[in-house]
């Protein structure tokens, strides 16, 4: 079936339509990962977003239903070169397109994509338009216009828990730690690592109220990654405040970006982000490089930094601050992925930091 992809600076592409058939909109964003399709349609940091493979090929290997990052695909829509219709994996339940229109995903494919990703890189992402319903350019492009922009959207309010809930696996008793994290978008594999860290994890609402949390009486609190803008999560930012200097805590991706405005700093959107599972970052505390995995249109103003805070990490590529942490509170944070899912797992040592920070804080409270 024919479906066209519009964009909001008036560009249309004419493509073929592949999982759900009918119309969806959102900002379109591309990422340069070679596989984990799967883990990226799941992650709810691109909720309210039309991802674009860069990779040519996507689909060879299906769907299967561990590699999820949560219940069902976030992106708004999903964009590819060449849809691969065979796939071959032994875990794999069912195609990349079936999965698609069962939970009624709009996507497109025989596009060019190094077009449409030049574009984005050029003129920065954009809001813009699939179907295969309504097929008048202008039409499109005058509904691409209309949707509302990323900036200013709270969307950590859109995918985040509706009640509280204990993370357990395998009947875990012996747990050492006790974490309070909250779901802004949480990926399934954070609180994997957390858990096979021996952390009795309790995910919360993205609105939960520091109070309760203290109540709690938690070793740390994490914030997770999630969708949209930080400076829109008012509720997280205030909540944070009150948290800071009474328990350990440890951000990543938007739960760094809210922890930044907690403290004072200022975010800012990117041109066109990063996302992509080869990203360079430089650790600043000891020399090293690691290769990382990022899913951000937003970013931490490094300049608005409080004096009581250093910059940890910085990206090798065009130096936007990756990582900062209080020059003396329990409290540190980085904008990447070190859970991966897709992706390498030079970072994974943040966990360990955050589990050596909670046991020092014991230590000194005894």
């Amino acid at each position: 079936m024919k479906a066209k992809l519009a964009l909001a600076n008036g560009t249309v592409f004419t493509g073929e339509s592949f999982g759900a058939e009918g119309e969806t909109a959102g900002e379109v964003v591309f990422n340069t990962s070679m596989i984990g399709y799967q883990e990226i349609l799941t992650d709810p940091s691109y909720c309210g977003q039309i991802v674009t493979m860069t990779y040519p090929h996507i689909g060879n290997y299906g769907i299967n239903p561990e590699d999820v990052e949560s219940s069902k695909p976030q992106v708004a829509g999903f964009v590819v070169r060449e849809y691969s219709k065979v796939y071959s994996n032994f875990r794999a339940s069912e195609s990349l397109g079936d999965y698609l229109k069962r939970n009624n995903v709009v996507g497109i494919e025989a596009i060019d994509t190094r077009k449409l990703t030049r574009i984005i890189r050029d003129a920065g992402a954009m809001n813009a338009v699939i179907s295969t319903t309504d097929l008048d350019d202008a039409s499109l492009i005058r509904k691409a216009n209309a949707f509302p922009s990323m900036s200013g959207l709270d969307l950590a309010k859109v995918v985040t828990t509706k009640a509280q809930y204990r993370f357990s696996k395998n009947g875990k008793s012996d747990f050492k730690y006790r974490i309070v994290a909250y779901d802004y978008g949480i990926k399934t594999n954070i609180l994997r690592k957390l858990y096979e860290r021996g952390c009795d994890v309790t995910v919360v609402p993205a609105s939960f109220p520091a109070d309760e949390v203290l109540k709690l009486d938690p070793d740390g609190v994490f914030l997770s990654n999630g969708p949209g803008d930080p400076a829109a999560v008012t509720y997280g930012i205030d909540n944070i405040k009150k948290l800071i200097g009474k328990k350990p805590i440890f951000g990543i991706c938007l739960g760094h970006q809210v922890l930044a405005l907690a403290a004072g700093a200022k975010t800012f959107k990117m041109k066109f982000g990063h996302r992509g599972a080869n990203h360079p970052v430089k650790n600043l505390m000891n020399e090293t490089v690691e290769v990382t995995s990022h899913n951000h249109g937003f970013a931490v103003d490094p300049d608005s930094l409080p004096a009581d805070y250093e910059i940890t990490h910085i990206d090798l590529n065009d130096n936007v601050l990756e990582g900062f942490r209080h020059k003396s509170l329990p409290l540190f944070c980085v904008q990447y992925h070190p859970e991966a899912s897709p992706g390498p797992h030079d970072s994974d040592y943040l966990f360990d930091d955050f589990i050596k920070m909670m046991a020092d804080v014991k230590v000194e409270v005894r």
